[in-house]
Protein backbone atom coordinates (compact mmCIF):
# COMPACT_ATOMS: atom_id res chain seq x y z
CA UNK A 1 0.00 0.00 0.00
CA UNK A 2 1.35 3.21 -0.77
CA UNK A 3 1.99 6.02 2.05
CA UNK A 4 -1.18 7.89 2.69
CA UNK A 5 -3.49 5.40 0.82
CA UNK A 6 -4.90 4.50 3.84
CA UNK A 7 -5.45 8.57 5.15
CA UNK A 8 -6.94 9.01 1.58
CA UNK A 9 -9.13 5.85 1.71
CA UNK A 10 -10.59 7.07 5.01
CA UNK A 11 -11.86 10.06 3.54
CA UNK A 12 -13.39 8.43 -0.01
CA UNK A 13 -17.39 8.85 -0.30
CA UNK A 14 -19.09 5.33 0.06
CA UNK A 15 -21.40 4.59 -2.48
CA UNK A 16 -25.07 3.50 -1.91
CA UNK A 17 -27.36 2.15 -4.42
CA UNK A 18 -31.04 1.99 -4.31
CA UNK A 19 -33.87 1.59 -7.43
CA UNK A 20 -31.26 1.88 -9.63
CA UNK A 21 -29.08 5.23 -8.29
CA UNK A 22 -26.34 5.41 -6.36
CA UNK A 23 -25.39 8.22 -4.33
CA UNK A 24 -21.72 9.15 -2.81
CA UNK A 25 -21.99 9.54 0.72
CA UNK A 26 -18.78 11.47 2.53
CA UNK A 27 -19.04 9.50 5.88
CA UNK A 28 -16.77 12.29 7.77
CA UNK A 29 -18.93 15.38 6.93
CA UNK A 30 -22.16 12.61 7.73
CA UNK A 31 -20.85 12.05 11.24
CA UNK A 32 -20.04 15.94 11.76
CA UNK A 33 -23.66 17.07 10.74
CA UNK A 34 -25.16 14.46 12.83
CA UNK A 35 -23.01 15.83 15.89
CA UNK A 36 -24.10 19.59 14.92
CA UNK A 37 -28.01 18.90 14.23
CA UNK A 38 -27.70 17.09 17.86
CA UNK A 39 -26.12 19.99 19.09
CA UNK A 40 -28.44 22.38 18.10
CA UNK A 41 -31.69 20.39 19.33
CA UNK A 42 -29.72 20.20 22.88
CA UNK A 43 -30.00 23.74 23.01
CA UNK A 44 -32.70 25.32 24.93
CA UNK A 45 -35.26 27.43 22.81
CA UNK A 46 -36.27 30.65 24.12
CA UNK A 47 -39.01 32.77 22.90
CA UNK A 48 -38.23 36.12 24.57
CA UNK A 49 -42.10 38.08 24.18
CA UNK A 50 -42.13 41.29 23.43
CA UNK A 51 -45.33 43.76 22.93
CA UNK A 52 -46.00 47.50 21.59
CA UNK A 53 -43.93 49.45 24.78
CA UNK A 54 -41.48 46.07 25.73
CA UNK A 55 -37.71 48.41 26.10
CA UNK A 56 -36.27 45.45 27.63
CA UNK A 57 -35.95 42.17 25.26
CA UNK A 58 -32.65 42.89 23.69
CA UNK A 59 -30.96 42.64 26.84
CA UNK A 60 -33.43 39.88 28.24
CA UNK A 61 -32.78 37.53 25.11
CA UNK A 62 -28.60 38.68 25.44
CA UNK A 63 -28.67 37.21 28.70
CA UNK A 64 -30.28 33.65 27.69
CA UNK A 65 -27.74 33.22 24.88
CA UNK A 66 -24.72 34.29 27.54
CA UNK A 67 -26.01 31.47 29.66
CA UNK A 68 -26.25 28.75 26.69
CA UNK A 69 -29.79 29.11 25.27
CA UNK A 70 -30.98 30.09 21.70
CA UNK A 71 -33.20 32.84 22.15
CA UNK A 72 -35.80 34.62 19.90
CA UNK A 73 -37.16 38.11 20.44
CA UNK A 74 -40.87 37.01 19.28
CA UNK A 75 -43.41 39.90 18.65
CA UNK A 76 -46.73 39.19 20.47
CA UNK A 77 -48.63 40.12 16.86
CA UNK A 78 -46.27 37.08 15.37
CA UNK A 79 -47.75 34.04 17.67
CA UNK A 80 -51.13 36.17 17.64
CA UNK A 81 -51.10 34.94 13.96
CA UNK A 82 -49.22 31.54 14.77
CA UNK A 83 -50.24 30.84 18.81
CA UNK A 84 -48.78 27.04 17.56
CA UNK A 85 -44.83 28.77 17.08
CA UNK A 86 -44.97 28.69 21.00
CA UNK A 87 -44.73 24.47 21.25
CA UNK A 88 -41.23 25.39 19.55
CA UNK A 89 -39.71 26.72 22.77
CA UNK A 90 -38.67 25.07 26.07
CA UNK A 91 -38.54 28.68 28.15
CA UNK A 92 -40.90 31.50 27.48
CA UNK A 93 -39.76 34.89 29.43
CA UNK A 94 -42.29 38.35 29.19
CA UNK A 95 -39.47 40.96 29.68
CA UNK A 96 -39.56 43.90 31.08
CA UNK A 97 -40.97 47.59 29.97
CA UNK A 98 -43.88 49.52 29.91
CA UNK A 99 -46.27 47.28 27.44
CA UNK A 100 -49.43 48.69 25.55
CA UNK A 101 -47.84 52.15 28.09
CA UNK A 102 -49.83 50.77 30.97
CA UNK A 103 -52.60 52.73 29.71
CA UNK A 104 -54.76 50.69 31.29
CA UNK A 105 -52.45 49.43 34.02
CA UNK A 106 -48.88 47.71 34.57
CA UNK A 107 -49.15 44.53 32.06
CA UNK A 108 -52.77 44.27 31.81
CA UNK A 109 -53.71 44.81 28.22
CA UNK A 110 -50.55 42.30 27.63
CA UNK A 111 -51.95 39.95 30.14
CA UNK A 112 -55.87 40.15 28.33
CA UNK A 113 -54.24 38.59 25.22
CA UNK A 114 -52.30 35.81 26.49
CA UNK A 115 -55.26 34.26 27.98
CA UNK A 116 -57.45 35.21 25.60
CA UNK A 117 -56.87 33.96 22.01
CA UNK A 118 -53.43 32.76 23.04
CA UNK A 119 -54.99 30.62 26.29
CA UNK A 120 -55.15 27.24 24.39
CA UNK A 121 -51.12 27.18 23.74
CA UNK A 122 -50.27 29.26 27.33
CA UNK A 123 -52.08 26.11 28.74
CA UNK A 124 -50.78 23.15 26.96
CA UNK A 125 -47.12 25.34 27.79
CA UNK A 126 -47.38 25.61 31.68
CA UNK A 127 -49.03 22.06 31.41
CA UNK A 128 -45.61 20.43 29.29
CA UNK A 129 -41.93 20.43 31.42
CA UNK A 130 -41.43 23.86 30.57
CA UNK A 131 -40.89 27.18 32.12
CA UNK A 132 -42.16 30.40 32.00
CA UNK A 133 -39.88 33.76 33.38
CA UNK A 134 -41.49 37.54 33.63
CA UNK A 135 -39.32 40.38 34.45
CA UNK A 136 -40.86 43.37 35.97
CA UNK A 137 -43.63 44.46 33.07
CA UNK A 138 -43.48 41.26 32.52
CA UNK A 139 -44.03 39.55 36.29
CA UNK A 140 -46.83 41.82 35.90
CA UNK A 141 -47.62 40.41 32.83
CA UNK A 142 -47.78 37.01 33.80
CA UNK A 143 -49.20 37.63 37.72
CA UNK A 144 -52.48 38.85 36.09
CA UNK A 145 -52.50 36.02 33.47
CA UNK A 146 -53.13 34.05 36.11
CA UNK A 147 -49.76 32.14 35.39
CA UNK A 148 -48.21 31.97 38.34
CA UNK A 149 -51.36 30.87 40.14
CA UNK A 150 -52.36 28.52 37.47
CA UNK A 151 -55.68 29.82 37.13
CA UNK A 152 -57.21 27.87 34.47
CA UNK A 153 -54.24 25.50 33.93
CA UNK A 154 -55.05 22.25 35.65
CA UNK A 155 -59.12 22.98 35.80
CA UNK A 156 -59.64 24.48 32.08
CA UNK A 157 -63.22 25.67 33.29
CA UNK A 158 -61.69 27.83 35.87
CA UNK A 159 -61.33 31.58 34.99
CA UNK A 160 -57.57 32.76 33.78
CA UNK A 161 -57.57 35.97 35.00
CA UNK A 162 -55.83 36.83 38.56
CA UNK A 163 -58.32 38.34 40.92
CA UNK A 164 -56.72 37.53 44.30
CA UNK A 165 -53.18 39.17 44.29
CA UNK A 166 -51.89 41.95 42.03
CA UNK A 167 -48.80 44.42 42.13
CA UNK A 168 -49.66 48.19 42.84
CA UNK A 169 -48.53 51.24 42.99
CA UNK A 170 -45.52 51.95 44.87
CA UNK A 171 -46.04 53.22 48.51
CA UNK A 172 -43.55 56.44 47.85
CA UNK A 173 -46.31 57.14 45.06
CA UNK A 174 -43.35 57.49 42.23
CA UNK A 175 -41.34 55.63 40.06
CA UNK A 176 -38.52 54.34 41.66
CA UNK A 177 -35.28 53.18 39.90
CA UNK A 178 -32.22 52.04 42.30
CA UNK A 179 -30.25 49.00 43.10
CA UNK A 180 -31.56 46.73 45.69
CA UNK A 181 -30.31 43.27 47.91
CA UNK A 182 -32.78 39.87 47.52
CA UNK A 183 -32.95 36.79 49.52
CA UNK A 184 -33.87 33.67 48.17
CA UNK A 185 -36.88 32.70 50.42
CA UNK A 186 -37.77 29.66 49.26
CA UNK A 187 -36.44 25.99 47.37
CA UNK A 188 -38.84 25.55 45.01
CA UNK A 189 -37.71 28.21 42.11
CA UNK A 190 -36.34 26.04 39.40
CA UNK A 191 -34.38 29.62 38.13
CA UNK A 192 -33.09 30.48 42.13
CA UNK A 193 -31.08 27.20 42.60
CA UNK A 194 -27.99 27.22 44.88
CA UNK A 195 -28.88 30.82 45.08
CA UNK A 196 -29.04 32.78 48.17
CA UNK A 197 -28.54 36.76 48.32
CA UNK A 198 -27.53 38.72 45.69
CA UNK A 199 -27.54 42.47 43.90
CA UNK A 200 -29.93 43.41 41.18
CA UNK A 201 -30.83 46.67 39.81
CA UNK A 202 -35.26 47.41 40.21
CA UNK A 203 -37.02 50.23 38.05
CA UNK A 204 -40.98 50.30 38.46
CA UNK A 205 -43.88 52.18 39.60
CA UNK A 206 -45.80 49.31 40.23
CA UNK A 207 -43.88 46.39 41.99
CA UNK A 208 -45.74 46.46 45.50
CA UNK A 209 -47.57 42.96 46.51
CA UNK A 210 -50.90 43.65 47.85
CA UNK A 211 -53.56 40.17 48.18
CA UNK A 212 -57.40 40.54 48.55
CA UNK A 213 -57.25 38.13 51.73
CA UNK A 214 -54.49 37.66 54.21
CA UNK A 215 -54.84 33.74 54.45
CA UNK A 216 -53.74 33.88 50.53
CA UNK A 217 -50.35 34.92 52.13
CA UNK A 218 -50.34 31.86 54.01
CA UNK A 219 -51.40 29.64 51.49
CA UNK A 220 -48.80 31.14 48.87
CA UNK A 221 -45.95 30.42 51.74
CA UNK A 222 -46.90 27.04 52.33
CA UNK A 223 -46.69 25.86 48.82
CA UNK A 224 -43.23 28.12 48.68
CA UNK A 225 -44.14 30.60 46.33
CA UNK A 226 -42.52 33.59 48.16
CA UNK A 227 -39.55 33.07 46.01
CA UNK A 228 -37.79 35.93 46.65
CA UNK A 229 -37.55 39.33 49.75
CA UNK A 230 -35.96 42.39 49.76
CA UNK A 231 -32.73 42.00 52.02
CA UNK A 232 -30.75 44.18 53.86
CA UNK A 233 -28.36 44.28 56.96
CA UNK A 234 -31.19 44.69 59.42
CA UNK A 235 -32.87 41.73 57.73
CA UNK A 236 -30.79 39.74 58.40
CA UNK A 237 -30.77 40.38 62.34
CA UNK A 238 -34.28 40.52 62.45
CA UNK A 239 -33.96 36.78 60.80
CA UNK A 240 -32.43 35.44 63.51
CA UNK A 241 -35.64 36.20 65.39
CA UNK A 242 -37.96 34.85 63.06
CA UNK A 243 -36.34 32.15 61.27
CA UNK A 244 -38.37 32.91 58.17
CA UNK A 245 -37.48 35.54 55.54
CA UNK A 246 -41.28 35.78 54.62
CA UNK A 247 -41.91 36.65 57.87
CA UNK A 248 -39.71 39.60 59.72
CA UNK A 249 -41.33 43.06 59.95
CA UNK A 250 -41.93 45.12 56.93
CA UNK A 251 -38.04 46.70 56.02
CA UNK A 252 -38.18 50.88 54.99
CA UNK A 253 -37.56 52.28 52.19
CA UNK A 254 -34.94 52.10 50.43
CA UNK A 255 -34.74 48.41 51.92
CA UNK A 256 -37.80 47.77 50.36
CA UNK A 257 -38.13 50.17 48.12
CA UNK A 258 -41.89 50.05 46.93
CA UNK A 259 -43.78 48.93 50.42
CA UNK A 260 -43.95 45.34 49.47
CA UNK A 261 -46.35 43.15 51.76
CA UNK A 262 -43.83 41.02 53.93
CA UNK A 263 -41.03 42.30 51.80
CA UNK A 264 -42.02 40.41 48.48
CA UNK A 265 -39.51 40.69 45.91
CA UNK A 266 -40.66 37.62 43.12
CA UNK A 267 -43.49 34.81 43.47
CA UNK A 268 -42.82 31.42 42.14
CA UNK A 269 -45.53 28.77 41.36
CA UNK A 270 -46.46 25.68 42.78
CA UNK A 271 -44.00 23.30 40.51
CA UNK A 272 -41.34 25.99 40.53
CA UNK A 273 -41.28 26.29 36.97
CA UNK A 274 -42.75 29.51 36.79
CA UNK A 275 -41.13 32.96 38.71
CA UNK A 276 -41.95 36.13 38.20
CA UNK A 277 -39.43 38.87 40.15
CA UNK A 278 -39.70 42.96 40.01
CA UNK A 279 -35.88 44.06 39.96
CA UNK A 280 -33.80 43.24 36.07
CA UNK A 281 -31.76 40.26 36.50
CA UNK A 282 -30.55 40.52 32.68
CA UNK A 283 -29.11 43.90 34.21
CA UNK A 284 -26.31 42.50 36.25
CA UNK A 285 -24.64 39.87 34.06
CA UNK A 286 -21.25 41.39 34.57
CA UNK A 287 -19.56 42.52 37.82
CA UNK A 288 -18.42 45.78 36.04
CA UNK A 289 -22.50 46.88 35.85
CA UNK A 290 -22.86 47.06 39.50
CA UNK A 291 -22.25 50.76 40.79
CA UNK A 292 -19.86 49.61 43.63
CA UNK A 293 -18.09 47.44 41.16
CA UNK A 294 -14.47 48.96 42.00
CA UNK A 295 -14.85 49.88 45.68
CA UNK A 296 -16.12 45.82 45.97
CA UNK A 297 -13.17 44.41 43.82
CA UNK A 298 -16.09 42.66 41.73
CA UNK A 299 -14.73 40.78 38.66
CA UNK A 300 -16.11 37.99 35.92
CA UNK A 301 -19.84 38.07 36.33
CA UNK A 302 -22.84 39.09 37.85
CA UNK A 303 -25.15 37.54 39.89
CA UNK A 304 -27.80 38.42 37.04
CA UNK A 305 -26.91 35.62 34.96
CA UNK A 306 -27.70 32.57 37.42
CA UNK A 307 -31.02 32.92 37.08
CA UNK A 308 -31.19 32.47 33.23
CA UNK A 309 -27.66 29.76 33.56
CA UNK A 310 -30.50 27.79 36.15
CA UNK A 311 -33.26 28.05 33.44
CA UNK A 312 -30.72 26.48 30.89
CA UNK A 313 -29.21 23.83 32.68
CA UNK A 314 -32.85 22.53 33.67
CA UNK A 315 -33.04 21.09 30.40
CA UNK A 316 -29.55 19.18 30.83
Amino acid sequence: MKPGASAAKKHNPVTFRTAGQHFDVNLTQLVLTCIQSTLIMATPRVCVLRAPGTNCDIETAHAFELAGGQADRVHLFRLLENPARLSEYQILCVPGGFSYGDDLGAGVIFSRQLRGQLNDVMREFLLADKLVLGICNGFQTILKAGLIMRRGIEQASESPLESQVTLAWNANGRYTDRWVRLKVSSSKSVFLRDMDEFDVPMAHAEGRIAVKQPELLNELRAQGSLALCYWSETAVKQLAATGDPTRIPLLPEPENPNGSLNNIAGLCDSTGRVLGLMPHPERFLFATQHPQWTRRNLRGEGDGIKIFRNAIHYFH
